[in-house]
């Protein structure tokens, strides 16, 4: 099942960064070339964020972009930050992630981040290489990050669900 994830972070973030036109499409091999080799060697030691947009394409922009501002304000297959490293003349990803709290993604969205990699011809990872489990609180209603398996709201104490919650509307 694939899971549409709507930004869930604070408004104010979508209001300013939302309208934008979003990060760098990355549709293809040749998209992927061009793109990198436009970063200098400075960027290129820091992750990007990266969005995998509602068709599937992976979106890049700098570390310290905001995820809807990525995403153009639009919904995603996935989101995180993802850094890149080049192996035997060949671009791969070294490490990725789920990390956004704007949009909170579920494991499960590495689906989509694997295909959108395959699609741009880079090597990846089997699955995320920092995983980050979100859930929203059912009593205070917060978005919490569960840590070492502990299933607890580390704002008000209560028991976080097991499955993904975050946007029930998703």
């Amino acid at each position: 099942m694939v899971v549409v994830y709507r930004y869930v972070g604070p408004v104010e973030l979508k209001a300013e960064g939302g309208a934008g036109s979003g990060g760098c499409r990355i549709g293809s091999a040749s998209d992927f070339v061009a793109w990198v080799g436009e970063r200098s060697a400075v960027e290129l030691d820091e992750p990007f964020t990266f969005v995998v947009d509602a068709d599937g394409v992976l979106l890049l922009a700098p570390r310290r972009s905001e995820h809807v501002a990525c995403a153009g304000g639009g919904p995603v297959l996935s989101a995180g930050e993802i850094s890149f490293t080049c192996e035997e003349g060949r671009w791969v990803v070294g490490d990725v992630s789920n990390q956004s709290t704007g949009y909170c993604p579920d494991l499960s969205s590495w689906a989509a981040v694997a295909q959108a990699l395959d699609r741009a011809g880079l090597g990846h990872p089997a699955g995320f290489t920092h995983e980050v489990v979100f859930r929203r609180c059912p009593d205070c209603g917060e978005r919490s990050i569960v840590r070492e398996g502990d299933f607890v709201c580390v704002f008000c104490g209560c028991d976080l669900p097991v499955e993904w919650n975050v946007d029930p509307a998703s």
